[in-house]
């Protein structure tokens, strides 16, 4: 029988020991580490091959969201399973965003958590009739917004050489300063620049405005 190897990532201490406890009793499951905190597991999950991380949503320090991005940045054939959810769907839909594929709500039971985590590690989500129809709404939203750039792109909008790359910055996450650090220009140039480019784009932030290099370095 495979062994589904799990680290459970809580921070009570004495919640996950008992959860490594429960956990290990199951034929098919192996604990190969246990932490209270993201860096000791994130140090396990560098150490260790894991099948499926359970991260609590209650986690000190380094966000639950912050922490299952890093977990699939340093494996990501690893799974993300999110404790601890309220049964609210925008709630879930940002574990789910950031990469968790599946969750277990704070009312859900111990034998609910193993059915999920088995379910996981086949490759199978378990979600509520609800709970499908937000992520449905949710795919849907973000299909007409990307349809809506990709028609502002072919119906003719034109940025410059030097536009295109202020964008690319901005993409990057530069600052207007750094962005005239790195282009040799006035930061007012690149203020200019920014401004042109929302304009351009019709767009009212950075962050829509970088949503369009997915179209424009096609």
């Amino acid at each position: 029988m495979d062994q589904i190897k799990v680290v459970p990532i809580i921070e009570v201490r004495l919640i996950a020991n008992m959860l490594t406890d429960i956990l290990e009793a199951e034929p098919d499951i192996t604990v190969v580490g246990c932490s209270t905190n993201p860096e000791d597991g994130l140090k396990i999950l560098h150490e260790q091959n894991v099948d499926v991380a359970l991260v609590s949503v209650n986690l000190p320090g380094q966000s639950a969201l912050e922490l299952i991005g890093t977990i699939l940045d340093i494996s990501p054939t690893t799974r993300v399973l999110a404790l601890g959810l309220s049964e609210d769907a925008e709630d879930v839909l940002k574990y789910v965003e950031a990469g968790a594929v599946g969750y277990l709500l704070r009312d859900n039971s111990l034998n609910d958590l193993v059915e999920i985590l088995r379910s996981t590690q086949r490759g199978e989500a378990q979600v509520s009739a609800k709970m499908a129809g937000a992520m449905i709404e949710r795919l849907s939203s973000l299909a007409r917004l990307f349809s809506t750039v990709e028609n502002g792109i072919t119906d003719g909008v034109r940025l410059t050489p030097r536009e295109q790359q202020v964008l690319q910055c901005i993409g990057n996450g530069c600052t207007n300063q750094e962005i005239a650090a790195l282009l040799l220009v006035e930061i007012g140039t690149v203020k200019n620049h920014v401004h042109n480019i929302l304009e351009k784009l019709n767009v009212s932030n950075r962050q829509e405005a970088a949503s369009y290099l997915t179209f424009i370095n096609k």
